[in-house]
């Protein structure tokens, strides 16, 4: 602001206002109407810029600018601000906010903030500075607005009519717009009608929804309970017309046996259309049921034919086991009736045809076996007596085992069972084990068919299946239960019965893998026969044994004793067949008899004068009892520990035995010496020097046909070569050791000046002597 201008700045305020006031209370339609002849501001020079003067001051300045915003040469309101916005040096229109003069409220302070404010404005600031005079700047513009006014009129008169018929057409279009309007409405309302009864049909489109599920359901336990009941007619004309034998026949039944079940559902419902099919039902039951019964009892009287193989009946009755099924449902009766008709007509054939085959096994049986003299301590002398039985040809048979193991081997435990017509034929003869192999064999085949014939068929398990087999087989069981415990009452083969053992505990094993538990109890009860047998025979035994008396067996010698071979080859027998399933009671039975027989062996012992003769008799005995059980029982058994360590004791006695009398001076000094040596006394050896002389010229002079005589005595003594081999072997052995001890104590200070040490024969010279006596087998 120019400086003096502080005390005009209410007059400026006013004609700031004016000039305002003149530009704002002009009508819309001239501001918006472009002035005649296209003249703007641009054109007008009449405004001054006067700095400092009245006129010139901020306040006239911004009123000037604000008679800016009428320019002319405008057409209309838009191109007016288009024009506005793009004239020379005026950018952007002023901004003069809501200024409201005619309020009584007006404050100067405010205006004077407004026009400070447009003074700063670009579009003001080029207006002052180019000097126009706003006042006629303002009244051109007045006059302009009064020729755009005239012009706006003449206008409206000459488009008077079009304004009429533009009247016209909208009042013709109000019409037009407030029958569509009324359309509208009523369609409003009928949509809101349609709505509700959308609503309605969707609330009884749910209700008709539930009521054909219920309907639904109903039907379609309806139609069970009416399939269920109706009795169609290719059911009547299967059950009446139909044989048994034809699928058609079973099918039918099937469905006769659920229809009945159902009706009996039913009924027990309270449903009274049960009443109306009642009687069909019952009377197509009871025709069915008699064609079965006739069926299935013809099928059961056919076991009864001689030479009838009854499982070709029996998989023909599997065919047909619903029949059972049926009566068992529907006339329990009849059913009792079938079953205790196939019951006692098994049980008959079963019996009669294991007794016939027992029978004619034992038949084919050896006709020599052993009796209750025939122990392993008994004298193997024939009986004497009118009366008496001939005695076995040789008891060591009953003692051995053979091939009679074989019986429980895997090929021959499940072989088929024996022919005793083609045996008889054959003239074969068999011990007792293989025939109880072979009739319980039998025994076991038919049973496990039986058991799970009976399972299928009779429709049972658990305990009734248990008392239903025993029904049918009981009595062929407790048959060969009383023919076994007959038999072991007289039974003395000890062999036999421990076989029969085995077999028995192989044969239940089987059993139980083919899931048959029913032969549990019998399979005990033939143990509880077989066990006390054997053990009582093996007691038996060992008591022979104690009691034998030495001196009433004849003549001895050196050769091992027939009641050591017997048992040899009896213990080896059971010690084999025991590892298979091994028994703790039979190994304590086997010890005590071992314990009897080591005493027997000593007792016949004694009965020799020369020591030399005991210990042949012993090492003949022992050796031979070892390799009999070495050659079936395992190497670290028991029995073949115990007689091993009594071999190696008495050989190595024998030896020194042997060794004694040729060369018993050499060995007496050897020991003298090594004593004397040992507890410091070697000084007294010096006094022995013609006792060393003389050993030395005597074992150089008789050493070689010592040796030989020696080797000659034991391969006469020994009946097993190779053990006097070996005894040979171990005499020759010590023989060199003996001399090398000689050769050391006639190293001592003592006696390493003695002439005849010249004499020594070298050891190793000795020892290539000595293997030329030792023989070759």
């Amino acid at each position: 602001m120019p400086p003096g201008s502080a005390e005009r700045r209410p007059h400026a305020r006013l004609e700031g206002t004016a000039s305002f006031l003149r530009v704002s209370q002009a009508p819309a339609s001239l501001l918006a109407a472009p002035p005649q002849g296209g003249a703007g501001p641009a054109s007008t020079d009449t405004g001054r810029k006067r700095p400092g003067g009245r006129d010139g001051g901020p306040a006239a300045a911004g009123m000037a600018s604000s008679d800016l915003m009428l320019p002319a040469g405008a057409s209309d309101l838009d191109e007016d601000e288009n024009a506005l916005g793009s004239g020379p040096g005026l950018q952007e229109p002023l901004q003069l906010g809501e200024l409201d003069i005619t309020s009584d409220e007006f404050i100067l302070d405010e205006v004077d903030v407004h026009i400070q404010a447009n003074l700063e404005d670009d579009l003001v600031k080029e207006a002052l500075k180019t000097g126009v005079d706003l006042r006629h700047y303002s009244k051109q513009v007045e006059l302009e607005l009064q020729q755009i006014e005239q012009k706006s009129i003449r206008d409206y008169i000459q488009e008077s009519e079009n304004i009429a018929s533009l009247h016209n057409q909208i009042t013709a279009c109000d019409a037009v717009l407030e029958r569509m309007e009324q359309m509208l409405g009523a369609f409003q309302s009928d949509l809101s009608s349609i709505s509700s009864e959308i609503r309605t049909l969707q609330e009884q489109s749910g209700a008709m929804n539930v009521r054909l599920r219920n309907r639904q359901a109903v039907r379609g336990r309806l139609g069970e309970l009416v399939d269920g009941l109706v009795v169609p007619s290719a059911l009547v004309t299967a059950i009446l017309e139909a044989p048994v034998t034809d699928p058609r026949f079973l099918e039918q039944l099937q469905e006769l046996d659920a229809k009945a079940a159902a009706v009996r559902e039913q009924e027990a419902r309270g449903t009274a259309a049960c009443a109306d099919v009642r009687g069909v039902l019952d009377r197509l039951r009871v025709k069915a049921v008699a064609k079965i019964r006739e069926f299935v009892l013809q099928k059961i009287y056919s076991f009864r034919k001689p030479m009838t193989n009854y499982q070709i009946p029996q998989t023909a009755l599997l065919k047909y086991r619903f029949f059972y099924q049926f009566l068992l449902g529907n006339e329990r009766a009849t059913a009792r009736e079938i079953r205790d008709e196939y019951v006692e007509t098994l049980g008959k054939v079963y019996l009669s045809y294991s007794r016939s085959y027992l029978g004619r096994l034992m038949k084919v049986q050896y006709e020599e076996v052993a009796e209750k003299d025939d122990l392993m301590g008994v004298e193997d002398t024939a009986k004497k007596g009118f009366f008496s039985k001939p005695s076995l040809r040789s008891r060591n048979t009953i003692f051995t085992l053979g091939t009679r193991g074989s019986v429980i081997s895997p090929t021959e435990l499940e072989a088929p069972i024996l022919v005793p017509h083609t045996a008889q034929r054959g003239e074969q003869r068999y011990p007792f084990e293989a025939l109880f192999r072979s009739q319980h064999y039998a025994l076991l085949d038919n049973s496990c068919r039986e058991y799970l014939f009976i399972c299928d068929f009779f429709a049972v398990s658990g305990p009734a299946a248990h008392d239903l087999f025993h029904a049918v087989m009981g009595r062929t069981l407790n048959m060969t239960l009383k023919h076994l415990e007959s038999y072991l009452a007289d039974c003395y083969d000890a062999i036999a019965v421990f076989l029969c053992i085995h077999i028995v505990l192989r044969f239940r094993n089987i059993a139980a893998k083919r899931d048959v538990p029913a032969l549990d109890r019998y399979w005990e009860q033939v143990l509880a026969l077989l066990w006390p047998r054997f053990e009582l025979i093996l007691e038996m035994n060992v008591q022979s044994v104690r009691s034998t008396d030495p001196q009433r067996l004849g003549g001895l010698d050196t050769r091992p004793h027939y009641i050591t071979r017997r048992y040899a080859e009896f213990s080896s027998a059971l010690v084999s067949i025991n590892q298979t399933i091994p028994n703790e009671r039979t190994m304590q039975l086997l010890g005590q008899l071992q314990v009897e027989v080591e005493n027997f062996v000593l007792r016949v012992a004694a009965e020799f004068s020369s020591r030399k003769e005991q210990l042949v008799f012993l090492i003949n005995n022992y050796d031979m009892m070892l390799g009999v059980l070495m050659e079936r029982a395992a190497d670290d058994s028991k029995e073949v520990e115990s007689f091993q360590q009594l071999l190696n004791a008495r050989t190595q006695e024998f030896i020194e035995e042997l060794l004694s009398p040729p060369f018993g001076g050499l060995v007496a000094f050897v020991k003298e010496a090594e004593g004397l040596i040992e507890h410091g006394q070697a000084e007294r050896l010096r006094g022995e020097e013609a006792r060393v002389t003389q050993l030395i010229r005597g074992f150089g002079s008789s050493w070689k046909s010592s040796v030989e005589s020696l080797s000659q005595d034991v391969m006469r003594s020994f009946t097993n070569f190779r053990n006097g081999t070996s005894i040979i072997q171990g005499a020759l052995t010590q023989l060199i050791q003996l001399y090398h001890r000689f050769h050391r104590v006639l190293s001592q200070p003592q006696l390493r000046a003695l002439p005849a040490r010249t004499e020594l024969i070298n050891i190793h010279h000795l020892m290539v002597e000595l293997k030329k006596h030792k023989p070759n087998f």
